[in-house]
C-alpha cells in the first residue's frame, strides 16, 4: 500500500477535510507499559517533522 493507495481509498469514505496532509508508514509504534499507543513518545519522535509544500 501506498500513501497515495490510503489517501484514494479513504477519500470515498470521509469528508475531505478529515483526509490526512501526510501518511507517514513506521515499521513500529511506541507503546506504554499498559499496551497502549504512546501519543507522548509520537510527539517526541515526530516534533521537528514538516509536511511537504503543497
Amino acid at each position: 500500500m501506498t500513501a497515495a493507495d490510503l489517501r484514494d481509498f479513504l477519500a470515498t469514505r470521509v469528508a475531505k477535510w478529515w483526509l490526512p496532509d501526510e501518511v507517514v508508514f513506521v515499521d513500529e509504534l511506541p507503546h506504554t507499559a499498559t499496551g497502549k499507543v504512546s501519543k507522548l513518545e509520537l510527539r517526541k519522535i515526530y516534533a521537528g517533522h514538516k509536511l511537504p509544500d503543497a
